[in-house]
């Protein structure tokens, strides 16, 4: 049996999906999804992942899902926060809609933030049984780690989808509150922020996509790939970054570097 132990969610498809496979060649993983049942059965065909539906906008989902974890595994070492959705419809922020609005905040802010509360105190309690049981103390993020996956668009305007950039703004926010709340018990968190990524979410826009990246929107000049965010999410679960605690990692071909 493996001995690490991860939730990924919305690991269904792309990113997400990219990160549960390769998480579980060393992990046990509890990968999530919110409607695609079939993709997410493929998962588990493909890397053995256990999966779970969940919404993560519902309080009762994100609370179904951690006692199904909590069933399955003794403990939690890593959390993924991924699971998020781009607005159904591009609307011009003088035009937008609250319920648009409500909705990404819900499934991209509060779900995500109320789920690493759950995994914070999880990992807590497991920590303190093992300080209880043989005086342990933790120095390290070897006490679980917890990866929050933003975006660009955290800090990247997009007039025609405020909602999506404000909920992602407010996700990286909230991994800083967490990585600051928890450094000192040993647990680490981290943001990563993907850039310009080829998955079905961008896939509308991809051409254009494409034909700005030639013309230089990318420093290296091509799209990112899935494997690139999980690549990332692997360093930090084999414990090469754990005296980084708060870290943002851009995997975005170098779009967030400023040049003259």
């Amino acid at each position: 049996m493996k001995d690490q132990t991860a939730i990924v969610t919305g690991a269904s498809r792309g990113i997400g999906r990219a990160i549960a496979a390769e998480l579980a060649r060393t992990h046990r993983v509890i990968a999530t999804y919110k409607e695609r049942r079939e993709a997410a059965e493929s998962v588990k065909a493909e890397s053995g992942a256990e999966i779970f539906q969940c919404d993560i906008s519902s309080a009762a989902s994100r609370t179904a899902l951690m006692e199904f974890a909590r069933h399955h595994l003794e403990h939690l070492d890593l959390l993924v926060n991924n699971a998020g959705m781009a607005p159904r419809e591009r609307q011009d922020v003088i035009e937008a809609s609250e319920e648009s609005f409500d909705e990404l905040i819900a499934s991209n802010l509060k779900g995500p933030h109320f789920l690493a509360q759950l995994a914070a105190r999880w990992m807590l309690q497991t920590l303190s049984g093992l300080q209880t049981t043989s005086g342990w103390k933790a120095n390290s993020a070897s006490g679980g780690r917890i990866v929050f996956i933003t975006s660009l668009s955290a800090y990247t305007a997009s007039t025609n989808r405020a909602d999506y950039c404000i909920s992602k703004a407010g996700l990286s926010m909230s991994a800083a509150v967490y990585a600051q709340r928890l450094a000192a018990d040993g647990i680490g968190v981290f943001e990563i922020r993907p850039g310009i990524i080829r998955t079905d979410m961008i896939a509308p826009a991809a051409q254009s996509y494409e034909e700005r990246i030639a013309q230089g929107l990318v420093p290296q000049k091509r799209m990112g790939e899935p494997a690139d965010v999980a690549r990332a999410v692997r360093a930090i679960a084999d414990g090469w970054l754990d005296y980084s605690t708060g870290q943002v990692i851009d995997v975005d071909g170098g779009f967030h570097v400023r040049g003259l």
